[in-house]
């Protein structure tokens, strides 16, 4: 079976001039290689990551940023590039067991690290996060963050805390970052996003009460959009989960039309 590479280094995964980051040859000595992971997520597509010492890597380019990548990769290699992504950024943060202190070894077996002292494996991190559309008939609210560089209006999201269900989650992200209530909690689809290693569960909600407060220190602005306005709103491009619900919210309501 071919074998295909994605090479990376320190915090970005790489690409060529053309904007390419998965490769069917070598390009440079994987003699090199810091560590080598299986990235196979399908029997018929077999993948290696192999994180390069950043001199190695060819230098024609600066290559691209993560979320250019994302927006020109198809959607069937949108779970490839996040799960490399994520990789890359768990093996640069965790050289070292939490537990002893001591070095942690690549795995013999698993995608997974080692500690040569007291034997604890660590895993590549995974946080599950929620992330809704609140409806309420052909309205629906949409909110921006503090961390928005530029007018963008997002649906609600936040991580999972210990103990919590997601629908509890949900509920209580909403109620802190709008200050509403909601009901009738559906899972829409979910999605890895590796910013830096979420794992993104898509809900919608009904909005039953309350007044949108914004969050201070969280959201800049959040308010009711109707689904006639979203073609022309600054909402988040079509790769990501929040555009997925808002798109199927606005082809619901054109169905009902």
């Amino acid at each position: 079976m071919e074998i295909e590479y994605i090479y990376s280094s320190g915090h970005r995964v790489w690409s060529d001039l053309q904007g390419r980051w998965i490769f069917t040859q070598p390009c440079c000595d994987h003699n090199l290689a810091l560590e080598e992971y299986d990235l196979t997520l399908l029997p018929q597509q077999q993948v290696k990551l192999l994180i390069m010492p950043e001199e190695v890597l060819p230098h024609e380019t600066p290559g691209l940023q993560l979320r250019q990548l994302l927006s020109r990769s198809e959607e069937s290699m949108f779970p490839l590039l996040s799960r490399a992504a994520q990789v890359t950024t768990w093996s640069r943060d965790h050289n070292f067991c939490p537990r002893c202190g001591d070095a942690l070894r690549h795995h013999h077996q698993d995608l997974a690290k080692q500690c040569d002292g007291c034997g604890l494996t660590q895993y590549p991190r995974l946080s599950p996060c929620i992330i809704t559309l609140v409806t309420r008939g052909e309205y629906c609210i949409l909110a921006q963050g503090v961390r928005f560089t530029e007018p963008r209006f997002s649906t609600l999201a936040g991580f999972i805390e210990a103990g919590e269900s997601a629908e509890d989650a949900l509920a209580r992200e909403v109620r802190e970052e709008v200050g509403v209530e909601v009901s009738n909690i559906r899972y829409h689809c979910s999605q890895s996003w590796p910013f830096p290693h979420s794992l993104m569960l898509g809900f919608f909600a009904d909005y039953v009460s309350g007044e949108i407060v914004p969050e201070p220190g969280e959201i800049v602005d959040a308010r009711w959009f109707h689904y006639s306005e979203l073609d022309e709103a600054p909402i988040p491009p079509p790769f990501t989960i929040s555009r997925q619900l808002i798109d199927e919210f606005v082809k619901r309501c054109r169905a009902g039309d």
